[in-house]
């Protein structure tokens, strides 16, 4: 099988850096779909609750047979759940038919609610009862999570944001980098839109790779976790195959340069 390289995280635990993700993979959809990564080799699934799709998750790793130690598993509160945490995440933990959850996090910070840093102390005491192993968040931005330093004084060990070779977020990575932080990759290919950048296409042609597995491959030798989604078998293996060769610093570059500030999905400030 092929292996997925790991990350360090802050807290002594390791996350698989390839995932599978799940948005918009509806619940009927998602058992044959996880069943499929799953036996293409994915450990690391990227669900929430919003997602309503975490029963169909657990009826396909309830027939996988995998070990649950060698699953890692991610779900997250919704905006409107945030002073509701635990009772979110035990919702959560019965659908995908688990004890626990490998990773828990804020979907966003909806500062509207100002409801985020209680959310962030009862995650703290939902992880200290072992019914998640680690903690952290989505599309936080810098004032979001220099809030839940200094007013509860412990930072996320992972933040979740959109980030694809046209909307690079540089500046927040950078923080998420300062702070120990690992930064994983929602949207990593553009929703499609990146992969026809010229940049990305010279690269791809060049390593005679399909322009989605350069560009998960950029992710990947830059330290970030992704998970990919489809519900395509012949998708699902294409975006596996990115573990067996290496970009150069000039492939690098060449998709670093597609960035154009090209904001696809909602500005957390505002969400």
């Amino acid at each position: 099988m092929t292996l997925i390289p790991s990350v360090a995280l802050r807290d002594g635990t390791t996350i698989p850096q390839l995932g599978f993700g799940t948005w918009r993979v509806g619940d009927d959809e998602a058992q044959a779909a996880v069943e499929t990564a799953l036996e293409v080799g994915y450990r690391h699934i990227d669900t929430a609750a919003l997602y309503a799709n975490e029963a169909g998750i657990g009826r396909a790793l309830a027939t996988a047979g995998i070990p649950r130690e060698d699953l890692y598993l991610t779900t997250k509160v919704w905006n409107d759940r945030q002073l509701e945490a635990r009772a979110s995440l035990e919702e959560s933990l019965t659908k995908l038919g688990t004890d626990h959850a490998d990773l828990f996090l804020i979907h966003w910070p909806h500062p509207e609610a100002d409801a985020y840093v209680q959310c962030w102390r009862d995650l703290i005491a939902l992880r200290e009862e072992g019914l998640t192993t680690s903690i952290g968040v989505c599309n936080f931005n810098a004032p979001h999570l220099q809030r839940l330093l200094i007013e509860v004084g412990e930072i996320p060990v992972v933040n979740q944001i959109e980030l694809h070779p046209s909307f690079t977020q540089k500046d927040l990575e950078a923080l998420d980098r300062e702070h120990g932080i690992v930064t994983e990759a929602w949207a990593p290919i553009g929703r499609a839109a990146d992969l026809d950048a010229s940049g990305v296409r010279t690269v791809a042609d060049r390593v005679d790779r399909t322009p989605a597995q350069v560009v998960l491959r950029w992710h990947l030798q830059q330290g970030r976790v992704v998970f990919p989604k489809s519900v395509h078998p012949e998708r699902i293996r294409e975006n596996f195959g990115v573990t067996d060769f290496e970009l150069d610093e000039h492939d690098l570059a060449l998709i670093d340069a597609v960035d154009a500030g090209n904001r696809l999905g909602p500005d957390p400030d505002l969400m």
